[in-house]
């Protein structure tokens, strides 16, 4: 199997848009300000994410609140 074929199997579309669009290298800080812009909208992604489930689990601020207070260790054993 060639790598193109490889790499066509392997990766999706966008993927492979990605890889084209980032083709020719590029000045570092260019590059540092794509990653970041990326984990921003992952980081994004992954708070809208977590409100839906705190939405639809009914889980609010006082639920937190009271795990805060609890601790989950358990008891030592003692030989």
């Amino acid at each position: 199997m060639e790598a193109k074929e490889l790499v066509s199997d392997s990766l999706n579309e966008q993927q492979l848009l990605m890889l084209r669009l980032l083709k020719k290298p590029m000045p570092e800080a260019s590059f540092k300000e794509i990653k970041e812009l990326v984990v921003k909208l992952l980081a994004k992604q992954i708070d809208e994410s977590v409100e839906e489930w705190e939405k639809e689990n009914d889980i609010t601020p006082q639920y937190y609140e009271e795990l805060s207070k609890q601790h989950f260790r358990s008891p030592s054993r003692k030989s």
